[in-house]
């Protein structure tokens, strides 16, 4: 699966979702990323558990589809560059993975391919 793009809609969804979150608890939160013809179009979330420095998730509750796209989390701390837990786990879930951070704007994201590379996801409208 090869992915061209994000919805823009949608990630103003995530960056609304992470601001929210760490507003109202300070922690992280994670989503997984489902495609459609090359666009990350969805998010779903899955009961996952959070601290101030690291969220997981509930992979026996992982739905069975090809078009998952890869994953979404925050970084409260704003730091948008994959830590070593997300270097564990990101080849568990798809092949793009986002980090959102403050201040939650258009330029406060990052995506990263399976192995950590930064990959130059383009928004579409």
């Amino acid at each position: 699966m090869k992915i061209r793009g994000i919805a823009e809609d949608l990630l103003r969804g995530l960056l609304a979702t992470a601001k929210e979150v760490d507003a109202s608890v300070g922690r992280e939160f994670v989503a997984v990323l489902r495609e459609e013809d090359g666009v990350i179009r969805e998010f779903t979330f899955l009961p996952f558990e959070s601290t101030p420095g690291s969220a997981s998730l509930h992979f026996e509750l992982m739905p069975l589809d090809t078009h998952i796209a890869g994953s979404a989390h925050s970084h409260p701390s704003g730091v948008l560059e994959p830590s070593d837990a997300d270097l564990r786990f990101f080849p568990s879930i798809g092949r793009y993975h986002l980090i959102l951070g403050p201040p939650y704007d258009d330029r406060s994201w990052r995506c990263f391919t399976a192995d950590g590379n930064p990959f130059p996801l383009e928004v579409v409208p």
